[in-house]
């Protein structure tokens, strides 16, 4: 890396976000808004359903509860900051303040990446080995197995945020973007980024294509577990408890993989903030209504808090 001396270095960056019209923001502002508080409600109302009926209190449900959590400080890591810059006349981020979100926003995406593979581990012990379903996964493990997630989530995002924050930014200080992501902040660096873009090409291919080639590994041997049960009724109903699971695993890992598994030359900033704004915002508000329209135990145990509030009521 270059000296320092002689040379002004930036101590703020500028998030474009997607419109300067003020009436633009303000439609923006609103509709965002709008999704921030649904996704932080939807979210929330599983995490408390899950607390309050003691019948979701499985390793399944666990993993759940950890995804909802995830999803909400996740969405709470940028749509705030975003909702404010809508409205002021500065869209400015503070040095410290775009390493914080940078190293935030990638812990808990990473995490829920190797989240993912757990609850893949979760079905797949659920239907291959049904009679020691709660003997394996003991809340021990589901404790060390949600820990380790997180472990390496943290981990890896710290490797990716220190080696992009300490380039040299000597201007300009404008991102394309509605957040201090990582490629788009890197594009702003006065050196040589080449060997920064391989050390995050080696964490994308361990923390996105292993964690999805273990999914689809796991998937496999479920589908011939699958398979084997001559009932077309325990059929349907095995394929049922993994079918959420899966769709929310293609709505998260599709665009998370389209944007950092690709070389940076083909990558267009606009596109990049709209594919990032769907997992980061819509992908949160979607969660929620996968796992509930599609399960039963989650709109039984609805039913029977609406029931319990009606009586106290």
């Amino acid at each position: 890396m270059p000296p320092r001396q002689n040379q002004s270095w930036v101590s703020e960056f500028i998030l474009l976000g997607f419109s300067s019209d003020p009436l633009s923001n303000r439609i923006l502002f609103i509709a965002f808004l709008l999704l921030y508080l649904s996704s932080v409600l939807g979210n929330g109302l599983i995490v408390t359903l899950i607390y309050l009926n003691m019948h979701l209190h499985t390793p399944m449900y666990f993993f759940l509860c950890i995804l909802s959590l995830l999803d909400m400080s996740y969405i709470t890591t940028t749509m705030p900051q975003m909702l404010v810059h809508l409205l002021a006349h500065s869209q400015t981020i503070s040095f410290a303040g775009c390493w914080l979100q940078m190293y935030m926003f990638g812990a808990l995406g990473l995490t829920e990446c190797i989240l993912f593979v757990v609850m893949a581990y979760d079905r797949y012990i659920a239907i291959c080995h049904p009679l020691h379903y709660t003997v394996i996964l003991s809340w021990g493990l589901c404790a060390r197995l949600a820990a380790g997630a997180g472990a390496c989530g943290f981990f890896f995002s710290l490797i990716h945020t220190f080696f992009t924050m300490r380039l040299p930014y000597c201007g300009p200080n404008v991102v394309n973007h509605y957040l201090c992501e990582g490629p788009s902040v890197r594009s702003l660096a006065c050196m040589d980024t080449h060997l920064i873009e391989k050390v995050d090409q080696v964490i994308s291919v361990l923390m996105l294509v292993a964690p999805l080639s273990l999914i689809f590994a796991s998937y496999i041997r479920i589908g011939q577990a699958i398979l084997k049960i001559k009932s077309t009724q325990g059929r349907c109903k095995a394929f049922s408890t993994c079918a959420s699971h899966l769709t929310v695993v293609t709505l998260s890992y599709t665009p998370a993989t389209y944007i950092y598994m690709r070389p940076n030359s083909s990558s267009s900033p606009e596109q990049n903030k709209h594919i990032t704004l769907f997992y980061n915002v819509f992908n949160v508000l979607l969660n929620p209504l996968v796992y509930s329209l599609r399960n039963k135990d989650i709109k039984v145990a609805f039913v029977k808090a609406m029931g319990q509030s009606r009586m106290y009521s």
